[in-house]
């Protein structure tokens, strides 16, 4: 696929991230997007980004919803789990950059208006103190220590007999 965009990348793992048990919302879409890079590209240029994605066949619509096809299914579980939102972006922009295009794709237009009002809506939910569940868990800091467990006295030296 060529050329890449970095929105592409961050659009097709903000739905993967989004689109886990159904499919995907603009405001989900939105809210992940939030949730990996921390601010939102214009509306123009994700809509673009949409188009692209579906005419590659990398992003199917039902009822107004995202979700990804199987091609992309196979590139976001190439990820490595546990790196960093940058570090799967990266590795998922190197297998946007290998993938082929298999055949001719219906396009997908969401229009600007949806997005941008996907975006207020996602600021205001934001503003009102809502808790989103996009967000993932803190870490601890230091490792809790299991009640009850305390460390022993080491047993004394054995002396030898002679």
């Amino acid at each position: 696929m060529h050329p890449i965009h970095d929105v592409d990348a961050l659009l097709l793992l903000a739905i993967g991230l989004a689109s886990k048990r159904r499919p995907a919302e603009p405001l989900e879409i939105v809210a992940a997007i939030d949730l990996i890079q921390g601010n939102i590209p214009a509306e123009a240029k994700l809509s673009e980004a949409i188009a692209r994605l579906a005419m590659h066949g990398l992003i199917g619509e039902v009822d107004g919803r995202c979700l990804l096809t199987a091609d992309a299914q196979k590139m976001i579980e190439a990820l490595p789990r546990k790196a960093e939102p940058d570090a799967q972006l990266f590795a998922l922009r190197g297998a946007l950059a290998a993938y082929t295009t298999t055949g001719e794709c219906a396009a997908i237009e969401i229009a600007p208006e949806t997005l941008r009002a996907a975006m207020l809506a996602h600021r205001a939910s934001a503003e009102s103190g809502a808790k989103n569940l996009l967000v993932p868990k803190p870490k601890p800091v230091e490792p809790a220590k299991r009640p009850g467990q305390r460390q022993r006295k080491p047993l004394p030296a054995r002396r030898r007999k002679d």
